[in-house]
C-alpha cells in the first residue's frame, strides 16, 4: 500500500515507523500500568528493554533456521569466503530477516529470566504479556502498509500497486495483515482489562499464548508468502504454534498433579 513515507523530506519505512509507534505505547502502557499497581516502573521499563534485545536476537535466529540450507552453507564455508563483502552478502541472506514467533520466544525467555533471577512480582510479566499483542498488532499494520506477510489471492482484499515485492503487485490478495492486527488488539484490550482488575494473576503469559497460537495456526491458511518456510504441508508458524500449545498444555497439567499430590500428602 504505502512502503515508503515522506516525512519532512525524508523517505522512511512504513513498517519501521508502525514498529516505532508500537515500541513508545508499549513502553507507555508498561511505564503506567506498572505505577498504577504499584510496581517499580522503572523496573518494568527495564524488563521491556531487555525483552526487545531478545525479541530482536529470536526473531533473526528463527528466521536463519527457516533458511536452513543457506545457514549450513554459511557455517561450511565460514573462513572460505573471496572477501569480506561476499561475507556479510550471505550473512546477510541467513540473518537479514525476522521472524515473528522468534521475536516471542526470545522475549518471553529475556523476561521469565529476568523476574526470575530478580525474585520480582508475577505481575511484572503479566504486565509484560498484555505488550506482545500490542506491538505485534502496530508490526501487522506495517506489514499491511509495506506489502510484506501478504495474503491468498481472493476476491475480497487490497490490490498493491507499489510494494516492494514486485511479484505481489497488481494482484488481489485478502489483507491477513489487518484480520492479525485486530485480533491482536482485542486480545490485548481483554489481557489488559485482567491486568488492571487483578484477575487471574499470574496466568496471562498462558492466556495469551493460548489464545495467539491456536489463531495464528488458522490464519496461516490465508498467507500467501512463501518465504516464511515449510515443512511438509505446514507452516513453520502453524508448527510452532501447535508445539506451543501442546507445551503450555502439558506444563498446566503437571502443575495440576504435582498440586494434588501435594494435598494428598498433607
Amino acid at each position: 500500500m504505502i512502503p515508503i513515507i515522506n516525512i519532512f523530506g525524508k523517505e522512511i519505512s512504513s513498517y519501521m515507523l508502525a514498529a516505532l509507534v508500537g515500541i513508545l505505547a508499549v513502553l507507555l502502557m508498561t511505564y503506567k500500568t506498572s505505577r498504577k499497581q504499584g510496581l517499580n516502573e522503572v523496573e518494568m521499563t527495564f524488563i521491556m528493554l531487555f525483552a526487545a534485545a531478545g525479541m530482536l536476537v529470536g526473531s533473526h535466529i528463527l528466521y536463519a533456521l527457516t533458511q536452513f540450507k543457506a545457514l549450513i552453507f554459511l557455517i561450511k564455508n565460514l573462513f572460505s569466503f573471496k572477501d569480506f563483502e561476499t561475507f556479510v552478502s550471505v550473512l546477510n541472506f541467513v540473518f537479514g530477516g525476522s521472524v515473528f514467533y522468534g521475536g516471542l520466544l526470545g522475549a518471553i525467555a529475556v523476561c521469565v529470566f529476568y523476574i526470575k533471577k530478580k525474585k520480582l512480582d508475577k505481575r511484572y510479566l503479566d504486565i509484560a504479556a498484555c505488550s506482545f499483542p500490542l506491538f505485534h498488532a502496530f508490526g501487522r499494520i506495517g506489514c499491511f502498509l509495506s506489502g510484506c506477510c501478504y495474503g491468498i489471492e481472493s476476491d475480497f482484499g487490497f490490490v498493491y500497486e507499489n510494494a516492494l515485492l514486485q511479484e505481489i503487485n497488481g494482484v488481489r490478495r485478502f489483507p491477513v495483515q489487518l484480520v492479525e492486527a485486530a485480533f491482536n488488539f482485542i486480545l490485548f484490550a481483554v489481557l489488559f482489562y485482567f491486568v488492571l482488575k487483578r484477575k487471574h494473576t499470574g496466568k496471562i503469559l498462558t492466556i495469551y499464548l493460548l489464545s495467539y497460537a491456536p489463531a495464528r495456526f488458522i490464519l496461516e491458511f490465508f498467507r500467501g508468502d512463501e518465504i516464511r518456510g515449510h515443512i511438509g504441508p505446514l507452516s513453520t508458524s502453524q508448527i510452532i504454534s501447535v508445539l506451543i500449545i501442546v507445551t503450555v498444555i502439558l506444563t498446566l497439567s503437571i502443575k495440576k498433579i504435582r498440586k494434588r499430590k501435594r494435598k494428598a500428602n498433607v
